[in-house]
């Protein structure tokens, strides 16, 4: 084998490690692969002589992770946007190498603050991943996909802990397992591994962790309350190619009110932007049609449609309710950059104006503090599509919610795998919340989840069809409804002072 073969060897094991990772998310749910694919990189970080090494190995595991992870970006900007394919390309290439960043900087820090400590490297890489992960979830907006703990979403025993810690802890303790792990199997000559004292109970560590986890698992953190409702969850399967057209505009709202007028249900959910008019321009008799067949139910309906607000001159992502009770009205309030809002506008207006052609692509956000739907006795915390991605968002209507009901359209993505790894993250809002979740979705995946993450309705991908399902409400509160993700971040501060202190008190000695 040549040198130049022999080279490319290790950045290919470590793109295959990230790749490999893949299989822990939805729809593969393999939650041990992402661990092991964590021992891996681990393996070759306590092996980095320099934080620079770290660094490029981070960086090449991150292309495998979010190249084969969110290879379905490039389907939305070219098929659905019209983004030249070239352009297309770079610009999902340009945006996973943004997010490998942070694996590589987590082997720099880590290597670097460890100063080639087996001890305190094996503390290092679990807090600076999940702080990493957390990082992504706020930074230019938030883009968390791929965050290590929804890959333990639902059925790994450190699913037990996100009611209490969140999907951030729940990063950490997983990184931690694997870097415990790789301590226990590796065996470096020049490092002092042999007599690190994590190393001799790194099994002890990892039972105790799993079991604690599935003990935890079995704990209810809320209570029924009331009694079940009769929910329709509609999905109409509405082409993304010509869901704005306005020649198709009329079919559209056509069959969502014959599909709506099928159903028997206490509640109906359609999907985000389900109706393509604007909520003003609905004509009445639609309106008519719609709240009479489910006041005859004794319902309500809650409808995804764009608002236009004729004061302020603002557009809305909104789900808007009519029925029994009054209506009632939610604004999304998290945009997706480049999809909903054009960030620094007179900077990149030129990219919609010269490459993409997305519809809604300058809306307004609507307040962070908005209450529940007071509907069927049940009080209904809505978000739209891309929120479930932000527990931290979602617990501010909470306690008082009652149940979680998500309207989204994956429809953008194709015959991907995104709308399942957006499920994920619903199945996590769940445990995060201890309330069930309804989602209702342009083309799948339309679901009903239960207080620990687990499926319990699932409807066909790209059918037309209504889920009909009884959908519990909950009361109470989780640990993390009342605390949120500061545990999360007081764990890390603690790992944080382990890892920097040794370090600090080394360097005032010096300086005497």
């Amino acid at each position: 084998m040549n040198l130049f073969a022999s080279k490319l060897i290790k950045p290919f094991k470590l793109f295959l490690l990230g790749a490999f990772c893949v299989l822990g998310f939805a729809p593969y749910y393999f939650y041990p692969a992402s661990i092991l694919s964590l021992i891996g990189l681990f393996y070759y970080w306590h092996q980095a002589r320099t934080p620079k090494q770290a660094a490029i190995d981070g960086f090449i595991y991150g292309l495998g992770l979010f190249g084969v992870g969110i290879y379905w970006i490039y389907i939305s900007l070219h098929d659905f946007g019209n983004m030249p394919a070239l352009m297309a390309g770079v610009a999902t290439f340009l945006l996973c190498a943004f997010m490998a960043l942070f694996m590589a900087a987590t082997g720099a820090l880590s290597v670097y603050l460890s100063a080639n400590q087996a001890n305190r490297l094996l503390i290092a890489i679990p807090v600076f991943w999940a702080l990493s992960d957390w990082v992504r979830s706020w930074i230019f907006t938030g883009f968390p996909w791929l965050t290590m703990g929804y890959s333990q979403v639902p059925s790994s025993p450190l699913a037990g802990y996100i009611p209490i810690i969140g999907v951030y802890g729940v990063s950490l303790i997983t990184v931690f397992i694997a870097s415990l792990l790789s301590l226990w199997l590796i065996k470096l000559k020049d490092k002092d591994i042999s007599t690190c004292i994590w190393r001799r109970y790194a099994i002890g560590l990892f039972l105790v962790l799993w079991v604690g986890g599935s003990l935890l698992k079995r704990v209810e953190w809320t209570t029924p309350i009331g009694e079940p409702i009769k929910a329709a969850l509609v999905q109409g399967n509405i082409a993304q190619a010509t869901k704005w057209s306005p020649e198709t505009a009329q079919h559209t709202i056509n069959l969502y009110v014959n599909m709506v007028q099928d159903t028997m249900a206490d509640l109906v959910v359609l999907p985000e932007t389900a109706l393509t008019v604007l909520s003003s321009q609905l004509d009445a008799s639609i309106k008519t049609a719609l709240t009479e067949h489910v006041r005859k139910n004794g319902g309500n309906i809650i409808i995804g449609m764009v608002e236009f607000n004729d004061i302020t001159g603002e557009y809305f992502n909104s789900a808007i309710s009519y029925g029994g009770s009054a209506s009632q009205i939610y604004q999304k309030s998290h945009l997706v950059p480049f999809g909903e809002f054009i960030p620094l506008k007179q900077v990149f207006g030129w990219i919609y104006r010269d490459w993409l052609n997305m519809p809604l692509s300058d809306l307004s956000r609507g307040s962070i503090h908005q209450t529940p739907m007071a509907l069927n006795h049940q009080e209904i915390a809505v978000n739209v599509c891309y929120e479930d991605v932000f527990g931290e968002e979602i617990i501010r209507q909470l306690p008082a919610a009652t149940l979680l009901v998500n309207i989204s359209n994956d429809a953008w993505y194709g015959q991907s795998y995104a709308a399942y790894q957006h499920m994920q993250f619903s199945q996590a809002r769940a445990l995060e919340t201890g309330r069930m979740v309804l989602r209702a979705t342009n083309t799948g995946a339309t679901a009903m989840i239960d207080t620990h993450g687990n499926v319990l309705a699932h409807a066909p991908h790209f059918t037309q069809t209504t889920l009909n399902v009884a959908a519990q409400g909950y009361s109470g509160s989780t640990p993390y409804v009342r605390w949120g993700n500061h545990l999360f971040l007081i764990m890390c501060l603690m790992g944080f002072i382990y890892i920097a202190l040794p370090k600090f008190l080394v360097s005032k000695r010096k300086t005497k």
